[in-house]
């Protein structure tokens, strides 16, 4: 599985396009630089882009639910509306589309936070509200809790 790291803050231009950052864009398999998708996140007001690997293999996750159960029809509407496929151009530049960077509040200022398989794309002002939300002494508490579901032979590769 491919994994991202890295926070870059990053500026839109007057169109909507975004500059992936030398350090971020490294980390792309070669195979994959020039097209992704970007969509909506699920829990927070930012976007997500994925490399299309990435996206086709949610999408064959997806394939697998019953589209005959409504919660499953409606999940997979819901998840799928706005997602674009984004390419990148001459200038290694991303154009997001205009009602994207509108649900995630993006107008000038961004911030790219990569992690696992993806990149979330986030106004600034909201990344930062986001982290100053957790306190220190929560984080510790929402760790233990997360982190003690793992098995312990797992466990011993992240430490």
């Amino acid at each position: 599985m491919v994994s991202f790291i890295g926070e870059y803050d990053c500026k839109l231009d007057p169109k909507g396009r975004l500059s992936v950052p030398s350090g971020l864009y490294k980390q792309f398999d070669a195979r994959y630089r020039e097209r992704f998708i970007i969509n909506r996140s699920i829990f927070q007001k930012c976007l997500v882009l994925y490399p299309v690997d990435a996206w086709e293999q949610i999408m064959q996750d997806l394939s697998k639910l019953n589209r005959f159960i409504k919660e499953n029809d409606t999940f997979i509407r819901m998840f799928t509306n706005g997602a674009t496929q984004v390419e990148l151009d001459g200038a290694g530049r991303i154009l997001i589309p205009k009602k994207l960077l509108d649900y995630a509040s993006a107008e000038k200022d961004v911030v790219l936070n990569a992690h696992l398989n993806k990149v979330e794309i986030w106004s600034k002002q909201l990344f930062e509200q986001g982290l100053s939300q957790l306190s220190d002494k929560d984080f510790e508490a929402l760790a233990e809790k997360v982190m003690s579901k793992i098995d312990p032979n797992e466990q011993r590769k992240l430490s």
